[in-house]
Formats: C-alpha cells, sequence, structure tokens
C-alpha cells in the first residue's frame, strides 16, 4: 500500500500566475534565500499529509461537494517567518468565504481519518525559502486575486526539491 503527499490548496491560473509574477519577482530579488518556482505558488488550506493511494478518489470525490463561494485575497505584504525560514507574500484580513472553505476542508479530512491540524489559518504564499531574516514588507501596490476553486495538490519528491501536481478525478 503506497501513500501520496497531499494537500488542499488554492492553485493559481495562468491569468493569476502572471499577476503573482509580477508583484512577486520584484520582491523576491530583494530577498536572500531560494526563490520558489512561479510553478510552486499556490495558498496552502489543508495539509493532508501521507494519505493512502488507493483513498484518494473517494477523498477527490467528497472535495467536489464542498460549495466555494468566490472571494477575493489582497497580498499586501512580504513577511518572514523564522521557525519555516520563509519569505511570504501574506494578507492582512481573511476573507469569511476563506475561513469558511479551509473548515469545510478540515472537516473533510477528518471525515477520512486525518487529524487535522489545529494551527492558526495564515493564508499565504511562499515566495523565498532558506531566506535570510528582513523587517515585513508593505507592497507599494497591492495584489488582488478572485478565487472561486481550489485543487488537491501531490506534493513528490524531487532533488531540487518538491515538485507540486494537481490531482485530477
Amino acid at each position: 500500500m503506497s501513500n501520496k503527499r497531499i494537500f488542499f490548496a488554492l492553485w493559481p491560473d495562468d491569468r493569476q500566475r502572471e499577476q503573482l509574477r509580477n508583484t512577486i519577482s520584484p520582491v523576491a530579488k530583494s530577498i536572500e534565500g531560494n526563490a520558489v518556482y512561479r510553478a510552486s505558488w499556490h495558498v496552502t488550506l489543508v495539509f493532508v499529509g501521507d494519505f493512502p493511494e488507493e483513498r484518494v478518489p473517494s477523498l477527490l470525490a467528497d472535495s467536489a461537494e464542498i460549495a466555494v463561494e468566490p472571494f477575493r485575497l489582497r497580498f499586501d505584504r512580504a513577511e518572514f517567518w523564522p521557525r519555516q525560514k520563509i519569505a511570504v507574500l501574506g494578507i492582512q484580513i481573511v476573507p469569511p468565504e476563506l475561513q469558511n472553505l479551509a473548515a469545510s476542508l478540515n472537516d473533510l479530512v477528518r471525515a477520512h481519518g486525518v487529524d487535522s491540524q489545529d494551527t492558526v489559518f495564515r493564508p499565504h504564499v511562499t515566495i523565498v525559502r532558506r531566506a535570510r531574516n528582513f523587517e515585513t514588507q508593505r507592497l507599494a501596490q497591492p495584489l488582488m486575486t478572485q478565487w472561486s476553486s481550489f485543487e488537491l495538490i501531490e506534493s513528490e519528491p524531487n532533488p531540487g526539491g518538491a515538485r507540486y501536481r494537481p490531482l485530477k478525478q
């Protein structure tokens, strides 16, 4: 029995990735560390972890039943998270629609036998790994993105770091 390392995330489409690139690239250049490749940019909603491969279709099917109320995220800052040694593109206000989506997904993974983590939900996009400490930077022009869906993502180990791949039903 093999496992997949998976998580639920907001997965940007091409237009959103372009918007993120225009905001992230200049910020990431000013931060010491390893910039995250743009194909890996996402907002984690719920980390599932190692999950039995044969049960993934059931998790996908059940997640398709979760309705997403469209919402906007206003990315307005670059922050350093010392414990993880990462730089992130962050938001100040979490929309209630996003809170509800994350709560629904947490309930779903618990129903599938996964202990969800009781941590504060801090939506963000990781932009630099192994980052050097810096003061929070407010973005001169905040980025507003709109969301109406989520994906189940597989994290595949790679020599240069994890590679993320959306799983489809």
